[in-house]
């Protein structure tokens, strides 16, 4: 299992409760979820990856459970790793998945790339 379908499961009645809409995508070994075309968190093993904003970034660290995003070897402010200490309660988990929401009309979208085909 790549990924936690209890987690996910989490993360969609979250959304559907806030009647957000949202796509979900298997990637980076997990599964992302997307609200606006943008990345919004990702449920990657048993963690959640979140996308929150940049001006919060060190002090959500400071947070039992919360990490570090570093993928390529180099953390990216903004994204964090969400152990099981910062979201096994569901307030918990609630309260960084509405963080990632707030800042989701901010936050850039990838540029989407052209296919090849012709």
């Amino acid at each position: 299992m790549a990924y936690s379908e209890y987690l996910a499961d989490r993360v969609s009645q979250f959304l559907n409760e806030k009647s957000v809409s949202f796509i979900t995508k298997k990637m980076m070994g997990g599964l992302l979820f997307m609200v606006d075309d943008k990345m919004y968190v990702a449920v990657i093993k048993e963690e959640i990856m979140a996308r929150i904003h940049p001006n919060i970034y060190d002090e959500s660290l400071e947070k039992e459970g919360c990490n570090k995003m570093n993928f390529t070897g180099k953390p990216m402010k903004g994204f964090v790793f969400l152990s099981e200490e910062a979201i096994d309660l569901d307030d918990d988990l609630n309260y960084w998945l509405q963080l990632a929401l707030d800042f989701n009309p901010f936050a850039k979208a990838s540029k989407k790339r052209k296919s090849s085909k012709n």
